[in-house]
């Protein structure tokens, strides 16, 4: 996500690395690069070249503090408008009803559909809310069943009338059914089309009219770029929609729609997809997306998904063990089903300030600790609860039993091995106190649960 562009705004601030000051020339010469990355990454060209002049016109108006070097101060600026023009602040999302009616639109192929579970999931696991999920698509072919499927997933009912053909109708009818069972949060999944036409904006303007709801997100593919911009403003003009969800931000995308999306249709970003699981949702600051545009990471949003995967007891569990030297391969297992939790490897990397500039030639699979489950799989009881007892003859039958090279089983075994002696150490008098200190950070902003 975004690689590419950061990777190009990089070398135009090198242009200023060494100069003692700003002047017209350096900061025309770099800026010009900035916008020529800006424009390949399919921002529109009027909102690159209107970002780099109000860049300009301060970078130009100040004085370089003395504890700043120029290309500092044009970094600092760069990610100052990035964020403004990203939409500033964050914006929520409005759940003032009773019950709350969201309205999904979009195009088909969107991910509309899967982001409406989503959604559900975040409203249920991080709202506390009790949400129904409405198959308002009549025209896609299994598009009820794949809205059953994603809601079975995640312990969420799915309100539908598969002979029903009026989506107003059933839409009405859902509502009329979550107030009567006590659900305080309807999300409507209507149907989309493979462009936008009249009929399909006439129909959805319908069900707009008729359920009035206190949020209409608009769905739309990052990887679509510019189209998605343009898109947008399309169903924006019919339904002046509250807010707007961009889908496979984790793909390979340029990165356009979501910095230019908010200058065209002045509606905020609300929330991202960051992958395929249901989990795979974040609220969207824009200040934290202009930090990770400019290879700074976003060392707060990391902290958060560790927060959310952090579970005090299995904490003490482990502490437990560690102290009396019982640590196994079993605990190390349990921590690894944490770690994925969080997300994928390349997006949790790209969080890491300087992590992705330095690793930008590293391919990281999906899927990164595969090779070491299979390899700890293929142990028995006995020699995941007590490592020692692995011997050469039983290192290559572990081997042969994951898959793997006998290389990469003693690699995992002197990891372990470091690991186990760090967490030890952990457990001294200096250890114990910051992990008391990381533990009372839990319920702070930006506290750690990184244990």
């Amino acid at each position: 996500m975004f690689d590419n562009l950061s990777d190009k705004l990089d070398k135009a601030f090198h242009i200023l690395k060494g100069h003692g000051k700003i002047t017209d020339v350096n900061v025309a010469e770099t800026l010009k690069e900035v916008r020529r990355a800006l424009l390949d990454a399919d921002v529109n060209f009027k909102i690159a070249k209107d970002f780099t002049n109000r860049v300009k016109e301060k970078a130009l108006g100040q004085d370089v503090l003395t504890t700043l070097q120029p290309g500092q101060l044009l970094v600092k600026l760069v990610k100052d408008e990035l964020t403004e023009l990203m939409g500033g602040d964050v914006a929520g999302i409005n759940l003032s009803g009773n019950p709350t009616v969201i309205l999904m639109s979009g195009l088909q192929g969107s991910g509309k559909t899967t982001f409406s579970g989503k959604l559900a999931n975040y409203l249920l696991n991080k709202k506390n809310k009790k949400p129904l999920l409405v198959a308002c698509d009549i025209y896609r072919p299994a598009a009820i069943q794949q809205l059953y499927v994603v809601g079975d997933s995640i312990g969420v009912e799915v309100y539908s009338e598969p002979e029903n053909k009026n989506p107003v109708e059933i839409a009405q009818n859902a509502i009329k059914y979550a107030k009567e069972k006590g659900f305080d949060t309807v999300i409507v999944d209507t149907a989309g089309r493979l462009a936008v036409d009249t009929e399909m904006m006439n129909e959805i303007s319908r069900v707009h009219k008729a359920i009035q709801p206190h949020e209409t997100l608009f769905v739309v593919d990052a990887m679509t770029g510019q189209d998605a911009v343009n898109t947008a403003k399309a169903f924006n003009d019919i339904l002046n929609f509250d807010g707007v969800i961009l889908t496979k931000l984790d793909g390979d995308t340029r990165g356009g729609a979501a910095i230019s999306i908010k200058s065209v249709v002045n509606k905020p970003i609300k929330f991202v997809g960051t992958g395929e699981k249901m989990e795979a949702i974040d609220v969207f600051y824009p200040v934290r997306m202009a930090e990770r545009i400019l290879g700074m990471g976003d060392v707060v949003s990391l902290v958060e998904r560790a927060q959310e995967q952090f579970d005090e007891e299995e904490a003490r569990r482990i502490q437990k063990k560690i102290a009396k030297n019982e640590f196994g391969f079993d605990d190390f297992l349990t921590q690894i089903q944490q770690v994925k939790k969080m997300g994928n490897m390349k997006d949790l990397v790209g969080m890491i300030p300087g992590a992705s500039k330095a690793m930008k030639d590293v391919e990281i699979e999906d899927d990164a600790f595969k090779h070491i489950e299979a390899i700890i799989h293929s142990m028995t009881p006995a020699e995941r609860s007590k490592p020692s007892l692995i011997d050469v003859k039983r290192k290559a039958r572990i081997s042969k039993g994951s898959g793997t090279k006998i290389e990469q089983v003693n690699q995992l075994m002197k990891q372990f091995e470091q690991m186990s002696k760090m967490m030890k150490m952990m457990q001294g008098p200096g250890g114990k106190n910051l992990m008391k200190m990381m533990g009372g950070m839990k319920g702070m902003p930006g506290g750690g649960a990184m244990r």
